[in-house]
């Protein structure tokens, strides 16, 4: 359909009349219909509550005009209407509107006429609301899943939680823009909706940039995010009351400073960094040459795609992390079991228990049941991420009792302020009474005793380990034994990186501390 619309003539608009009457006549030219079984069309544009007249002849009010003792009910910004068919000949026609605003003087709106398919006038906005209720639809699920996903996972990943805010506001911009197609919004309110879009789109040029940062290990992260603040305050006082602009200029920014960030991941050679350069770029390309309505969306949605690539990558790096670090603790598991089943250990125990039974038969089958039952208790829990740390004290003491009588020198047991309700990874203490047995020499009198104590603090719970006894040979920071190397991959497969271990020499003998963090 073509048409010729001559709104250059002066129009009688917003006079000095209270009720700020207004009459605007706009010239049209209807060239030509491309199926005159389509009834015709009239969109219009304007502020206020009006009637609207095709060539002198009324076909739609919006709102109801003040009159003497009745106020004004607002009409939409933007209204169709059915030009009757005897009336839609090709020529010259007159738009006339005549109406009230007694609200939002001082914005100076003109009216703007269109002429359509009326069915295609309505018919267009539900297309656009398809897609864009899919896209809703899918930034939804994306955010919902996702903070799911930060609460019920044992790593707290600010990136997680971030994507997943991120999602749900770009959902929300998405309904704000084109809840208009919802629900009838009169043109009192219609700046409104236009404040909360660029409210939006201001906390969301701030924190991609932020996923950014964090995802690509930026170091100079305060410093930028604080130039990207005043430089979107910048542009919301320069272009204060041009809405589309000041959204538009947000997103220039966010993509400015992503693209400083992409760039930097990139030079240092950081996996996705070159896929989020690319995407960027593209995403400015089609802000700058498609509607604005479209194009800030597309532009969006381009930026979320390669960070949710990014966040794959991630994802799977961790994953990666994590089952490593289950292969080294089922290996060094199985090292540590084999140290107790290897032909040294058992020839020394059954040599021990040999003696034994001949010295003293009732004491040898003391010495029987303590090693039944530490390999007992260590098949049990040796398949176990975490176990109580009674049990774990148990192990202990049973495998103390074993080596009293295998070397024949008193170890004694203590413990202070324990919580039973507390859980450990299998065998690291074990692990370090062995380690402490191994490195000590026993007293002339007396006996070496190994002192387990507990503590929790508000951000931290420790364990330390101390063995009172003489040491033989050895130096704080010898953690390259197997030993050592187990209780770290235990700690790590269970904590992350949310843990401190330390062995080092005090007066008293030595002491080892697992000081353990709260999930962040």
């Amino acid at each position: 359909m073509t048409y010729y619309v001559d709104d250059d003539k002066p129009q009688d608009f917003l006079g000095q009349h209270p009720d700020s009457i207004f009459k605007v006549h706009i010239d049209v030219e209807l060239l030509n219909r491309e199926n005159i079984a389509d009834p015709l069309g009239l969109q219009v544009n304007g502020f206020g509550a009006f009637d609207v007249y095709w060539d002198g002849i009324l076909v739609g009010s919006n709102g109801k005009m003040a009159k003497s003792g009745r106020a004004e009910t607002a009409g939409t910004e933007m209204t169709y209407y059915l030009i009757p068919e005897k009336l839609a000949n090709l020529g010259k026609h007159t738009v006339t509107v005549i109406g009230t605003q007694a609200d939002l003087r001082e914005s100076r709106r003109g009216i703007k006429v269109k002429l359509e398919s009326y069915l295609r006038l309505h018919r267009a906005p539900l297309v656009v609301m398809s897609f864009m209720n899919l896209m809703a639809g899918a930034f939804l699920i994306a955010a919902i899943y996702y903070f799911f996903l930060y609460i019920n996972s044992t790593r707290k990943e600010a990136t997680v939680l971030l994507f997943g805010i991120i999602c749900l506001l770009f959902f929300c911009l998405l309904i704000i823009e084109y809840v208009k197609f919802y629900i009838n919004i009169p043109y009192t309110n219609f700046y409104n909706r236009l404040q909360i879009v660029g409210l939006l789109t201001f906390v969301i040029s701030i924190l991609v940039p932020w996923y950014f940062m964090l995802q690509f290990g930026f170091k100079r992260k305060p410093l930028l995010l604080i130039l990207l603040i005043i430089s979107l305050l910048t542009i919301y006082i320069v272009w204060y009351g041009h809405y589309d602009f000041t959204a538009i200029y947000f997103s220039y920014a966010m993509c400015a400073v992503s693209l400083i960030i992409a760039i930097d991941a990139t030079f240092r050679k950081i996996k996705g960094g070159l896929i989020v350069v690319f995407g960027l770029l593209a995403s400015v390309v089609v802000n700058k040459y498609i509607f604005y309505d479209f194009g800030l969306f597309i532009s969006f949605t381009i930026i979320v795609l390669s960070m949710l690539y990014l966040h794959t990558i991630r994802a799977k790096a961790l994953e990666e992390a994590h089952n490593a670090s289950l292969l080294l603790s089922s290996r060094l598991q199985l090292q540590l079991v084999k140290k107790n089943i290897q032909p040294h250990f058992l020839r020394n125990t059954l040599t021990s228990l040999i003696d034994w039974i001949e010295e003293s038969p009732q004491q040898g089958v003391v010495f029987i049941r303590a090693l039944a039952d530490e390999f007992d208790i260590m098949n049990s829990i040796s398949e176990n991420t975490l176990i109580p740390i009674r049990q774990e004290i148990e192990l202990c003491r049973k495998h103390l009792d074993v080596m009293s009588f295998r070397k024949e020198v008193c170890y004694t047991w203590e413990e202070k302020n324990i919580d039973a309700n507390e859980e450990i990874p299998p065998a690291v203490i074990h692990t370090i009474i062995e380690n402490g047995i191994t490195h000590s020499l026993p007293p002339k009198q007396g006996c070496i005793i190994f002192s387990l104590s507990f503590i929790r603090e508000k951000k931290y719970k420790q364990y330390t380990l101390l063995t009172i006894a003489e040491n033989r040979n050895r130096k704080k920071g010898n953690s390259n034994g197997t030993g050592f190397k187990y209780i770290k991959a235990r700690l790590n497969e269970s904590y992350g990186s949310n843990w401190h271990f330390d062995s080092f020499a005090v007066e008293q003998g030595w002491c080892t501390t697992i000081k353990i963090f709260d999930k962040k």
